[in-house]
C-alpha cells in the first residue's frame, strides 16, 4: 500500500509534493558534530540500520538455535542462494557490459525480499508444506548474508579513518560487555548508536552497524529466569519494522513517475538487466544450483517438497523489492549519474513478474504428490 501510495503521488499533481518531502533536509547536531542529510537519506541510513538489527537478531538466533543449526539442514539453501546472487549478477553484467557506470548496479537483482516472498506463499494457504517456508526463509536469510557482505565490500564510499577507529572501540566495548554478561539491553543499544553515527561519518556504510550490534547482544541471559535479550528486542522491534520502517523505507523510494515512459526506456540496459536478472537470474541460478546439489549427492530434496514446487519457490525469489530498492540506493550513489527511474523500474517489472509466476506454479504444484 506504502509503495502503490508513492507511485500513485508520483504521476499525480502531488509529484512536486512527493519529491519536497523526500528532499526535506534533517539536521542533527550536537557541538561541532553535525549529521546534515535530506529525509530520503535518514531513512536509509538511519530506519534501515533499525531494520538489519531485526535481520542480524534473526541471523543469530537461526544459527544458535533455529533451522540453521544443523549442517545437514543449510546444504540446499546455501546452494539456492549462491545461485540465485550470483547467475542474476552473471545476466546483468552481461546486458551492461558496455556501460561502465551501469555496471556499478550489478548487485541490485541478487537480493530476495523475504516478507513479500513469504506473503505470496501464504496466499496458498495449508497446502503449502512446512519444509517448504523453512527452504525459502532459510534462502532468504542466506541471502541477506550475501547482502551484507555486498554492502561491506562493494558499496562504501570514501574511508575516514578516525570514524573507523571510533567504530572499532565500540566494537571493543559490545564484546566486552557481552563477556562480561551484560544482559541489559539499554548499554548495548547505547552503544550501537555511537557505533551508528561513527560509520555514517566513515563512509562504511552505517546499516551495517545494526548487524554488528546484533551479534554481541546475549541469546542467553545470566538469570535463566529472565527472557533472552537477543529475542526479546527481537519481538519488540517485529512491529516497528513490519507497520513503521518498511512501509516508510517502501514510500520514500518507490516514487517512479511513468510520464514518457515508452519501450526505449523499459528495454535500457539497466531495468532490463535488473528485470532479466530477478525473473530469470533468480529461477535459473536458484533451481539450478539446487538441482545439481541433489545430483551431485552434496545435499537431498526433502520428500515432501517436489521440483515443480521447489522451482516455484526459486521464481518468488525473484521479488527482490526492498533490498533491491536499498541496495540500488547505494549503488549509483559515488558515480553522480541518476538511475533512479531506471533501478525502480527494473525491480517493479521484475518483482512483478516473479511474484506472478511462481504464484502460477506453486498453485499448480502444490497438493499433488507426482514426482516430476
Amino acid at each position: 500500500m506504502a509503495s502503490i501510495l508513492a507511485m500513485v503521488m508520483a504521476n499525480s499533481p502531488l509529484f512536486s509534493l512527493y519529491n519536497l518531502l523526500i528532499d526535506t533536509p534533517v539536521v542533527v547536531q550536537v557541538g561541532a558534530l553535525k549529521l546534515a542529510k535530506p529525509l530520503l537519506m535518514w531513512v536509509n541510513d538511519g530506519l534501515m540500520a533499525v531494520f538489519f538489527l531485526l535481520v542480524g537478531l534473526e541471523l543469530k538466533r537461526e544459527f544458535l538455535e533455529g533451522e540453521l543449526a544443523e549442517l545437514n539442514k543449510i546444504i540446499l539453501p546455501g546452494l539456492g542462494a549462491i545461485g540465485g546472487m550470483l547467475v542474476p549478477a552473471l545476466i546483468y553484467l552481461a546486458l551492461n557490459a558496455d556501460d561502465a557506470v551501469a555496471l556499478q548496479g550489478w548487485a541490485i537483482p541478487t537480493a530476495t525480499d523475504i516478507a513479500f516472498a513469504l506473503g505470496v506463499l501464504s496466499l496458498l494457504g495449508p497446502r503449502v508444506p512446512i519444509a517448504l517456508k523453512v527452504f525459502l526463509t532459510s534462502l532468504a536469510i542466506f541471502d541477506d548474508i550475501g547482502a551484507i557482505l555486498i554492502i561491506a565490500f562493494f558499496y562504501t564510499s570514501k574511508i575516514s579513518l578516525l570514524a573507523l577507529v571510533v567504530a572499532a572501540a565500540c566494537v571493543s566495548v559490545l564484546a566486552i560487555m557481552n563477556r562480561r554478561g551484560v544482559d541489559e539491553k539499554s548499554p548495548y543499544l547505547l552503544v550501537g548508536l555511537v557505533m551508528w553515527v561513527a560509520l555514517v561519518k566513515s563512509g562504511v556504510h552505517a546499516t551495517l552497524a545494526g548487524v554488528v550490534l546484533a551479534m554481541f547482544i546475549p541469546m542467553q541471559p545470566r538469570d535463566a529466569s529472565k527472557h533472552s535479550p537477543a529475542k526479546s528486542l527481537e519481538h519488540d522491534l517485529h512491529t516497528a519494522v513490519a507497520f513503521v520502517i518498511l512501509p516508510v523505507f517502501a514510500f520514500c523510494n518507490s516514487g517512479i513517475s511513468f510520464s514518457g515512459v515508452g519501450l526505449e526506456q523499459v528495454l535500457h540496459g539497466v531495468p532490463m538487466g535488473i528485470a532479466m536478472g530477478l525473473f530469470v537470474g533468480k529461477q535459473i541460478g536458484v533451481f539450478g544450483f539446487c538441482w545439481l546439489g541433489v545430483k551431485l549427492k552434496l545435499t537431498s530434496l526433502p520428500s515432501e517438497i517436489s521440483w515443480l514446487s521447489l522451482y516455484g519457490t526459486a521464481a518468488l525469489c525473484g521479488i527482490g523489492f526492498t533490498m533491491s530498492l536499498f541496495v540500488g540506493s547505494l549503488a549509483f550513489e559515488e558515480s553522480g549519474v541518476n538511475r533512479l527511474f531506471d533501478e525502480r523500474l527494473g525491480i517493479i517489472i521484475g518483482s512483478l513478474l516473479s511474484g506472478l509466476v511462481g504464484y502460477i506454479i506453486l498453485n499448480k504444484s502444490l497438493g499433488k504428490t507426482t514426482d516430476y
